[in-house]
């Protein structure tokens, strides 16, 4: 058979600083390049994209790849309509010249919303639909964060989800895709389907599947899809900063028969409700956060790692806030690392000036313009390419443009040209710096840190320093989320 491939990801904050333009497609650093055609297979050959999954799945299975399209921008704030219009129009202007296709499976986000249309992915499977017909088998792959809309579930004939945060099993989420498809084909008919929403938003912090609850209810999915009988069972826990009325949680179930589809989803929608009052995390201020891992922490490592949630480039922020910055300097943290901070003209200085240098900077704050004043001693430049090796994006390969790593106060601070999510300990390692040694490490990021971090933290301490990805969903001004969705669990 042969089996289009294809994907277009973006997570959007509907009240990020930045839009998601083409270049950010272009250059999305530590995920692969925007593609097409044959050059897609080689920039996702070795990486852990669920789009990788799918390929090697179909192809294991004796089945042709037909690649597409594919593209995938950091978290910010909404696409642009030329960038989506752009991407979409070469998946469907490729998809249409494809056929006859058997199938055609697509890696998606699933919050993806973009200036011209708020429900980004069933707007995208519209046009497929409209184009392709409503007969051509259709599975795609979702993040668990995905704001799954009934559009969505009608328009496609399955959707699956990632079952981890950190997302460590996205190639698995695209393997099991890629099943179901090929599974799809062979029944010869669309499965019974449900949709079923969750009323409240659970903060990004609390949505971690490393710890309770929701590591015990991800456990219990394939448990209760075999005793429901369903051919997938899938939970979204929402991205909570699209003000759109799809935004929130949801579950999806798939299945021979309406009444398995109820069973299967009604026992895990029923479960997850039951378990709101736990979803909730301990926070702490910048200053807080700093004093005690002053006093708990070891000079040589293990590190207690501060996680700079609010400025979280994984969810929309800019990479570039120094509220956590300033408060270690102030607090004397001597011997902390801060990473990633994204200034391009603050790497650019650093590069100009060389190593051993002195030079005064106004660092970051361009997205809300608080920048950090002061003198740095330029330590160590980089190209910013390197390798991943962590368990989350391991074999992706990174670009974040000129890097250096830059000192004030006895604090050391990893600048870049273009912002990733600090989830993997190639970024540090590539500017000479070992993070299991050093007494302090802030991060950039919610959640996605843990996959490569915890294993060496002594200590996690969330930390909510100003940025947009703000920790409490229920004090940003929504305007458009569906009646009676609450903004706390």
């Amino acid at each position: 058979m042969r089996i289009g491939i294809a994907g277009l990801l973006h997570e959007s904050h509907s009240f990020a600083p930045f839009p998601a333009d083409l270049p950010a497609f272009e250059k999305p650093g530590g995920f692969p390049p925007l593609s097409r055609g044959p050059a897609m297979l080689e920039a996702i050959a070795g990486t852990r994209v669920p789009a990788a999954g799918a390929r090697e799945a179909a192809e294991a299975a004796g089945h042709e790849v037909v690649p597409l399209a594919w593209g995938f921008a950091m978290p910010s704030a909404p696409v642009t309509a030329h960038a989506f219009d752009t991407i979409t129009g070469w998946i469907l202007a490729d998809a249409q010249a494809a056929m006859p296709l058997d199938g055609l499976y697509l890696d998606l986000h699933g919050a993806m919303m973009a200036e011209h249309a708020a429900d980004g992915e069933g707007e995208l499977l519209g046009r497929l639909r409209a184009r392709l017909g409503a007969d051509l088998p259709i599975a795609a792959s979702l993040d668990l964060h995905a704001n799954v809309t009934r559009a969505m579930v009608e328009l496609a004939d399955v959707l699956t989800a990632y079952r981890t945060y950190p997302h460590v099993d996205m190639k698995e989420a695209g393997e099991r895709a890629m099943r179901l498809l090929l599974d799809r084909i062979a029944h010869g008919r669309p499965w019974a389907r449900r949709h079923m929403p969750i009323d409240f938003l659970v903060p990004l912090s609390a949505q971690c599947t490393l710890t309770s609850p929701m590591r015990e209810l991800y456990e219990a999915i394939p448990l209760l899809s075999e005793q429901t009988g369903a051919a997938d069972l899938s939970l979204c826990l929402g991205f909570p900063y699209c003000d759109f009325e799809g935004c929130g949680p949801a579950v999806t179930s798939y299945a021979a028969s309406e009444e398995a589809a109820e069973a299967a989803a009604a026992r895990l929608h029923a479960t997850f409700v039951g378990r709101r009052a736990e979803m909730v995390q301990r926070l702490w201020s910048p200053e807080e956060a700093v004093h005690h891992a002053k006093a708990h922490a070891s000079l040589a490592g293990p590190p207690i790692v501060l996680a700079d949630t609010q400025d979280n480039p994984g969810g929309g922020g800019h990479g570039d806030t120094t509220g956590l910055l300033r408060a270690l300097v102030e607090g004397r943290a001597e011997g902390a690392v801060i990473g990633v901070i994204n200034d391009a003209e603050a790497a650019a200085a650093a590069h100009a000036s060389g190593e051993g240098t002195t030079i005064t900077l106004a660092l970051g704050g361009r997205s809300d313009n608080a920048p950090f004043e002061g003198s740095f001693t330029v330590q160590r430049l980089g190209d910013g390419r390197f390798t991943c090796t962590g368990p989350m994006t391991r074999g992706n390969r990174a670009d974040l443009g000129p890097c250096a790593l830059i000192e004030t106060a006895g604090v050391h601070v990893l600048v870049a040209s273009r912002k990733m999510q600090a989830y993997d300990q190639a970024m540090f390692r590539h500017l000479g710096v070992e993070p299991a040694t050093v007494p302090i490490v802030a991060l950039k990021s919610s959640v996605h840190f843990r996959a490569d971090f915890q294993p060496i933290a002594k200590e996690i301490l969330v930390v909510v320093a100003p940025g947009p990805v703000v920790a409490d969903p229920a004090a940003l001004p929504f305007r458009n989320l569906r009646p009676g969705l609450a903004l706390t669990p």
